[in-house]
């Protein structure tokens, strides 16, 4: 009789494709992805998160096989056209060669507000019901009421972000919220823009009016013994209510530096502690580091 393997953290992590497809030196784009798709598959990373883009074709040519992964898709924004939205779901699994997806998700959740919202949500439903995707869901900030949304939609996934510096989903019981509605909880932005890597000369441009903020945050990190990338994984990756945490990785090199940090041992960290509080701040910081 086999036995399952241990779990490991890294049986959480989704791999995000957004920055697949662009300029790398060295190694074409195929070889660079299907390098990095083996990375996944031996750090048992099951769940490919991606994005109407170039990276989609980029998979479909990549693919191991047998495959072990499972896809979750973006929808266009509904100002393309709720033809132009179903048309292109359906189109991005013949992209990837897939005949059917894990899971379709708005990418705005924005787009489901307004007055065709509805009719947004209708067509995901039907694409559900004839088996292109087994689940549907939307992608949504602090700002879209998520908890609310979830209520009036009933979704199966819902996407967030959520990080060591940016807490508010959990503050204010938005994830807690979601779990007991049922909705699978997907944690994404979980470096907010690399803040936490930044370079200390560039922290003040980085995140205005919270420099010294986040200077005494990674003296802290320091202090405890714990890498930034190490925090930033741990928090998440702990939180009992997200299924998957989304990480986006260029190269193979890059996946497995992230997993290497997921697994590390985490020293005894006071999460509250750490947390930027400044809403403003965290919505005008700017991206420093190609971290997800």
């Amino acid at each position: 009789m086999s036995l399952d393997p241990v779990a490991s953290p890294a049986d959480k992590l989704a791999l995000g494709t957004s920055r697949l497809g662009g300029p790398r030196p060295g190694m074409p784009a195929d070889e660079l992805v299907r390098a990095l798709l083996q990375a996944a598959k031996e750090s048992r990373v099951g769940l490919v998160d991606t994005a109407p883009a170039e990276s989609e074709r980029l998979l479909g040519q990549a693919w191991p096989f047998p495959s072990p992964f499972r896809v979750i898709a973006k929808t266009l924004p509904l100002a393309d056209g709720l033809d132009r939205v179903e048309a292109r779901a359906r189109r991005s699994l013949e992209r990837m060669g897939l005949p059917r997806g894990e899971a379709l998700l708005v990418s705005s959740a924005a787009d489901l507000v307004g007055a065709e919202g509805r009719a947004l949500w209708a067509r995901l439903e039907r694409l559900k019901a004839e088996g292109y995707y087994r689940r549907i869901g939307f992608c949504a900030r602090m700002e879209d009421g998520p908890a609310l949304m979830a209520r009036r939609y009933g979704p199966d996934i819902v996407q967030i972000p959520c990080s060591l510096l940016d807490q508010r989903p959990v503050r204010e019981g938005v994830l807690e919220a979601l779990a007991e509605q049922g909705v699978e909880v997907h944690l994404r932005s979980v470096f907010l823009k690399g803040l936490l890597f930044a370079p200390h000369d560039r922290l003040a441009d980085a995140a205005p009016g919270a420099g010294q903020v986040l200077s005494r945050i990674r003296r802290t990190l320091a202090e405890a013994g714990a890498d930034p990338m190490q925090a930033a994984l741990g928090f998440a990756l702990n939180r009992p209510e997200a299924s998957a945490v989304v990480v986006g990785a260029g190269s193979a090199a890059e996946l497995r530096a992230v997993v290497a940090a997921a697994c590390a041992p985490l020293p005894d960290l006071d999460w509250s502690a750490l947390a930027l509080d400044d809403p403003a701040v965290l919505s005008g910081a700017r991206r420093v580091s190609s971290a997800a």
